[in-house]
C-alpha cells in the first residue's frame, strides 16, 4: 500500500483535501468515482511534498503579465462554455500546477468566493497584482451580469498591450546589442590593441603626431582609471533616482523628455494609445467617464501627462468636456484629440477612444520603424569612424617611424 494526496470535489462542489492508503492511482481513482467524488488531483505522498517544496521556493516571485493574460483568457472560455466561477477557478487551479505562484493565486481567490465574497473583491485582496483598472472592470462586470463579455474586453485589452510592449521591446533590442558591442570593441582596442604600438613608438625616439597622441592618451588614461567609469556610471544610476524622487523635478523631466525630437513623439503615441484603450474599454463596460479617467490616467508612466489628465479631470467635474482640456495643453496628438472631440460631439466617445487607440498603436510601430532606419546607420557609421579614426592615427605613427627609419 501506498499513500496518496488526493483533491476531490463532490456533487455540492465542495472541494477534499486528504491523504489515503491504495495499491496504485488507478484504484484510488475509482474508488474515489464510487463514493461520488470527481478527482481532481491524486498524487504519491513523496512526490506532492516535492512540489510543495518548489512552490514555497518560489513564493517570492511575482505573477506575471503572461499569466495574467493566461488566466483572463482561460477563465472566460470556461464561464462561456457554462461553468459557474467557482467551478471554473477549480479547473484553472489543476491546469495551473506547473505555475506555482498563479496556482497558489488562484487557490487564495477560490477560498474566497467559496466564502461568499465577491470575485472583484478577492481580487483586489491581492494587492498589486490585479491594477485598479483590471479591477473596477470586473466590478463593473459583476454588477452588470456580464462578467463573460468584459473578460473577453479584458482579455482583448491585455493582448493588445502585450503586443505594442513587445513591439517597443524587440525594436530596441537590436540598436541595444549593436550599440553595446561598439562600446566594447572600441574599449579593447584602446585598452589591449593600442598599447602593443605604444612600445615601439617609444622606442623610436619621435614626436608622434598629434592625432596619434590623442588615442595613446586615451588608451593610458582607460588602463589606469578605467575603474572611474564604472564609479561614474553607478553614480549616475543613483543620482537619477535621487533626480526624479521629487514629483516635482520628475514631472518637470518628463516634461523635457517629450521635446526631444523622435522619442517625444514615441511617448506621446504610446501614452495615447494607453490612455485611449483603457478608457474606452472603461467606459464600454459601463463605468463613468469621470471615475474612468480617474482610473486611466493611472496607466500613464509620464508623470506631466499625468498631470494634465489631473487638470482634465477637475475640468469634467466643472461640466466641461474632456477634448477641451486636452486641446488647451497641447500635449496630445491633434488627430487624437479630434477624434475624442467627435466622439463627444456625436454620443460615442467609447467607440472612437478604441479608434484612436488602434490607430496610434499603428502609429507607434511606423514611428519606431522610422528611428530604427535611422538609429541603425547611425550606429554603424558612428562605430565605423570612430575606429577608422583610431586605425589611421597609428599608420600615421608608424609611417612617421618609418620615415625616420629612412
Amino acid at each position: 500500500m501506498e499513500s496518496y494526496f488526493i483533491k476531490a470535489v463532490d456533487a455540492s462542489g465542495k472541494t477534499v483535501e486528504e491523504y489515503r492508503e491504495a495499491v496504485n492511482e488507478r484504484s484510488l481513482i475509482k474508488e474515489l468515482q464510487k463514493e461520488g467524488y470527481i478527482p481532481i488531483r491524486v498524487s504519491s505522498s513523496s512526490s506532492f511534498s516535492l512540489q510543495l517544496f518548489k512552490r514555497d521556493a518560489r513564493t517570492k516571485q511575482d505573477v506575471t503579465r503572461k499569466e495574467i493574460l493566461l488566466f483572463t483568457r482561460e477563465l472566460s472560455s470556461l464561464l462561456h462554455s457554462g461553468l459557474p466561477l467557482d467551478r471554473a477557478l477549480l479547473v484553472l487551479l489543476d491546469v495551473s500546477e506547473d505555475s506555482p505562484k498563479l496556482c497558489r493565486m488562484i487557490d487564495m481567490i477560490l477560498e474566497q468566493v467559496k466564502e461568499g465574497e465577491n470575485f472583484s473583491d478577492a481580487l483586489e485582496a491581492r494587492g498589486k497584482v490585479f491594477s485598479r483598472f483590471y479591477i473596477n472592470m470586473i466590478r463593473a462586470g459583476e454588477v452588470g451580469g456580464n462578467l463573460e463579455e468584459v473578460l473577453d474586453r479584458l482579455t482583448e485589452y491585455l493582448e493588445s498591450s502585450q503586443e505594442l510592449r513587445n513591439t517597443v521591446t524587440s525594436a530596441l533590442i537590436y540598436p541595444a546589442i549593436l550599440l553595446t558591442i561598439s562600446v566594447l570593441s572600441i574599449f579593447l582596442l584602446l585598452t589591449f590593441v593600442i598599447p602593443q604600438f605604444t612600445e615601439m613608438f617609444e622606442s623610436a625616439g619621435k614626436e608622434l603626431p598629434l592625432p596619434t597622441q590623442i588615442v595613446v592618451g586615451i588608451s593610458e588614461w582607460l588602463q589606469n582609471y578605467w575603474w572611474s567609469l564604472l564609479l561614474l556610471f553607478i553614480f549616475s544610476v543613483y543620482f537619477f533616482k535621487y533626480f526624479v524622487s521629487s514629483p516635482l523635478r520628475k514631472r518637470e523631466f518628463d516634461r523635457r523628455v517629450l521635446t526631444i525630437p523622435l522619442v517625444g513623439d514615441i511617448i506621446r503615441n504610446m501614452e495615447t494609445a494607453n490612455l485611449c484603450r483603457t478608457l474606452g474599454t472603461l467606459i464600454l463596460n459601463g463605468v463613468p467617464l469621470l471615475g474612468g479617467l480617474a482610473i486611466a490616467k493611472g496607466t500613464v508612466s509620464n508623470s506631466w501627462l499625468e498631470s494634465i489628465l489631473e487638470n482634465a479631470e477637475g475640468s469634467l467635474k466643472d461640466g466641461q468636456g474632456l477634448s477641451k482640456s486636452l486641446i488647451e495643453s497641447g500635449q496630445f496628438p491633434k488627430m487624437a484629440v479630434q477624434m475624442i472631440k467627435m466622439g463627444e460631439e456625436s454620443g460615442k466617445l467609447e467607440e472612437m477612444l478604441i479608434q484612436v487607440a488602434n490607430t496610434f498603436d499603428k502609429e507607434l510601430r511606423i514611428t519606431i520603424q522610422r528611428m530604427l532606419a535611422l538609429l541603425e546607420p547611425a550606429l554603424i557609421l558612428g562605430l565605423g569612424v570612430m575606429i577608422a579614426g583610431i586605425i589611421t592615427s597609428i599608420l600615421m605613427a608608424i609611417l612617421s617611424v618609418n620615415d625616420l627609419a629612412f
